[in-house]
Parts: C-alpha cells; sequence; structure tokens
C-alpha cells in the first residue's frame, strides 16, 4: 500500500490534473491513498478573502468570485457541462457563504480554519471526478472524519489514537475498492468543526495516513526533481540529494526548509516507511528517499532561508538579570499566543528571540511582553540558515548584509541579517 502527496503546484491547472492522473496510471495495480492540497496559490487567496471578511472590506465578493472563476475555468476544460463535479463543487462553495453570511467569529484561527479549508476540498472533489472519468476508480473521502485533532486552529494537535482508529476502521476496505482521495492540510474535531495543521500540512497528512496504515512509502509529488541544498528559486547550481538520513531530513525541516512540512518525518521514522520526494513532471526519475540507513554526503552546504522574520529584545524592567523564572513567564506567553521561536540568545540583561511575523499573532505577544518587562523589535528581517558550511559559503551569504545576531554550533550556523 502506497501514500501519494500532490502539492497544490502540481494541481494549478487542467493540464496538472491530467498529469496527475497520467501518475497514478503507472501505479494502478497497488493500493493507494491519494493526499492533495489547494490548486495552485488558492491558499494564498482564501487568507486574502479571510482577512476581507474578517475586516469587512468591500472587495470580500470579487475575492471570492475570484476563487470560483479560477476552479470553475478548470472543471470546464476536464468535464462536460452536465457532469455532476459543477454541483459538487458548487455545494462545497456555499460552505463559504454560510460562513460570511455572519458577523465574524471573536476567534479569528476558527475563522482562517472553516474558509482556507475549502480549498483541499474543492480541489480533491475535481481531482477525483477526473480520475474516475480518466478510468481510475477511486473513492472520494472526508478527511475531517479521520485526521482528528485538538481545538488548536491554525496549528491542530493530532489525537493520534483517535484518528489511527478511524482510519484502521474504514479505509482498508475502501483501498480494496480502489484508490482514495482525499485532503490535506485539515483535520477535525470531536464539534466537527474544521482545523488545519498549519500551513503546507499536507505532507504532514499523508505521514499520519502512512504511519497508521503501516505503508510501504510516502511519496511527496514536487515541482522539483528531489531535494536540494538550496531553493533553486534563490541560488543557482544547486545540487540534490540522491537520499538523506531521517536525521538530517528532520534538522533541514525544523530549520525552514520548506519542501517537506517540519512534522512530516517523525511519524514515517518511528514507524520505519521510508518518504520519496520526486518530481510529477518526471515521475520515473529517482528523486531523493529519505530512509533510515543514509550516509549523507554534503558537496555543498544546506542553505534555508527565512524571510519576513522579527528580532525581539526583552529586558527587566529594574534592570535585573534574566533569570529563569523570568524565562518560564516568557516562553508561556510565546506558548499562549503560539508563536514559535526560530533562534534565541539569552546575555545577563537581555534574552532575544527571533522569529516568523504573523501580525495578529505579534501585536498580542507584544501586548503581553510590555506588561511586565521592556521590549524592543526589528522586523523586516531574513533568518539564513546553513548547514555544513565552510568560510567561503558563509562570506558570499552575508557580503553587503547587516548581521544583527549570529549562533554558531559544530554543523550549523544561523544568521538574523538586514
Amino acid at each position: 500500500m502506497l501514500v501519494f502527496k500532490f502539492g497544490g503546484a502540481s494541481v494549478k491547472d487542467a493540464n496538472g490534473i491530467i498529469n496527475l492522473g497520467s501518475v497514478v496510471k503507472k501505479f494502478e495495480a497497488e493500493q493507494l491513498l491519494i493526499v492533495v492540497s489547494a490548486m495552485g496559490k488558492t491558499t494564498n487567496t482564501l487568507e486574502r478573502l479571510t482577512k476581507a471578511y474578517i475586516n469587512g472590506d468591500e472587495g470580500l465578493q470579487n475575492i471570492f468570485d475570484e476563487i470560483k472563476t479560477f476552479h470553475y475555468s478548470i472543471i470546464e476544460q476536464l468535464f462536460e457541462p452536465n457532469h455532476p463535479v459543477f454541483n459538487e463543487v458548487a455545494n462545497t462553495f456555499v460552505e463559504i457563504d454560510w460562513v460570511i453570511e455572519d458577523e465574524p467569529h471573536e476567534d479569528h484561527d476558527f475563522i482562517y480554519d472553516q474558509i482556507v479549508s475549502i480549498g483541499e476540498m474543492v480541489s480533491t472533489r475535481i481531482v477525483s471526478a477526473y480520475l474516475n472519468q480518466a478510468g481510475i476508480k477511486n473513492q472520494w473521502l472526508d478527511v475531517r472524519g479521520y485526521v482528528l485533532t485538538d481545538n488548536t486552529y491554525r496549528e491542530g494537535v493530532v489525537q493520534w489514537d483517535k484518528t489511527c482508529a478511524a482510519i484502521n476502521k474504514d479505509i482498508p476496505q475502501l483501498l480494496t475498492k480502489g484508490a482514495v482521495v482525499t485532503q490535506g492540510f485539515l483535520g477535525g474535531t470531536s464539534e466537527n468543526f474544521t482545523t488545519t495543521l498549519g500551513r503546507e500540512g499536507s505532507d504532514y497528512t499523508a505521514s499520519i495516513f502512512a504511519s497508521c496504515l503501516g505503508a510501504e512509502t510516502v511519496t511527496t509529488w514536487k515541482d522539483v526533481p528531489g531535494i536540494l541544498n538550496a531553493d533553486p528559486k534563490l541560488f543557482e547550481e544547486t545540487v540534490k540529494f540522491d537520499e538523506l538520513s531521517y536525521t538530517e531530513a528532520i534538522e533541514m525541516t525544523y530549520y525552514g526548509a520548506s519542501v517537506i512540512h517540519p512534522k512530516t518525518i517523525k511519524p514515517l521514522q518511528n514507524a520505519k516507511i521510508p518518504l520519496l520526494v520526486k518530481s510529477f513532471t518526471h515521475p520515473d526519475e529517482p528523486g531523493t528517499i529519505i530512509h533510515q540507513s543514509s550516509e549523507n554526503k554534503f558537496v555543498k552546504p544546506v542553505i534555508i532561508i527565512k524571510p519576513n522574520q522579527v528580532l525581539l529584545s526583552i529586558s527587566a524592567r529594574d534592570y535585573s538579570f534574566i533569570s529563569e523564572q523570568q524565562l518560564s513567564v516568557i516562553f508561556k506567553m510565546f506558548s499562549q499566543c503560539q508563536v514559535k521561536v526560530n533562534l534565541m540568545q539569552t546575555s545577563a540583561l537581555s534574552f532575544t528571540v527571533c522569529f516568523d511575523l504573523r501580525e495578529e499573532k505579534f501585536k498580542k505577544l507584544l501586548q503581553y511582553l510590555t506588561e511586565g518587562f521592556k521590549v524592543k523589535y526589528n522586523d523586516n528581517l531574513t533568518l539564513i540558515t546553513i548547514r555544513h558550511y565552510s568560510p567561503a559559503s558563509l562570506k558570499a551569504l552575508t557580503d553587503g548584509k547587516t548581521i544583527l545576531m549570529e549562533q554558531l554550533s559544530r554543523n550549523t550556523i544561523q544568521l538574523v541579517v538586514k
């Protein structure tokens, strides 16, 4: 039994969905569970829609129309006008109508999950219908009844025992009848509300299903030939890894390598399930395999760039030392605001942290911190992480930049720059 995950780039248009069908056709003899993301940049557009709804912007309906037009244009290229998928997609979009008819809920993360999740619900309806039309028998599955989470909206915490029980109750039997197509990124609560697992969380969804079902492998189909040492959009002459260890992959995703969701690797490592990262345009090429026994060789350093960073320094109002007690208070505030720390450093009188800027969470954090501490910060910064670095690679990346914070270990250097 195999698990496939297709990201937004692989289903960004009608030709992408046709290509997905040709890739799946090659594995028709296998039991397949197929996880699909929202199409193209739909998640970004749905985020704009969510923001417009919360802010009461007049352009709300125009954004919603843009989303619907994009999807219907793809459907029209794939299906005859009377195909049932038109009604299925229209009924799915109605879920957004229900949300935006009411006044915004006070929990903006809750609103985000109810609206943004529709991207995956629609994309899987289209992909499932196309595969059936192409002769690839499959069953569409609502993931929200199987990946069960708590009520932490935008960062749903998977309830593993309940999730595996739900998955193993129904899905093995469904797989005997054909492929199963379901959504990435989404989960469901005990109150039947939708949660999301964090941006780019579809990889994690594939990992959850594979772990619970004991899959042979997981394959994520990407617009790159495998895992590269750096983002090819930012760097020339990148190199592909033929294989990586689970440990190295976890380190890379922890530091922000966007090719795989950070939570993806651990469930696969625990179950000893290999992860393949392959190109959806060249499916016969080997890609990269992540598994237990890999011996990594690094011809070039691994470079990870995270833009839109905040560097924030916290100090006591009475100039006292930053103690363990104060740190525990500070970390509790970060936890309550769901702000993840990318880099931190402590001195006698201050505690400095670097993290991704998410406006709402940052404002809430500042409100908490300024009640008891002095705070200063810089924004619009970049965090550069270099693993297996050399002096030459370090110089090339920092020339012409101001380094505001630096941290060095045996294998990794991190720099906050502007």
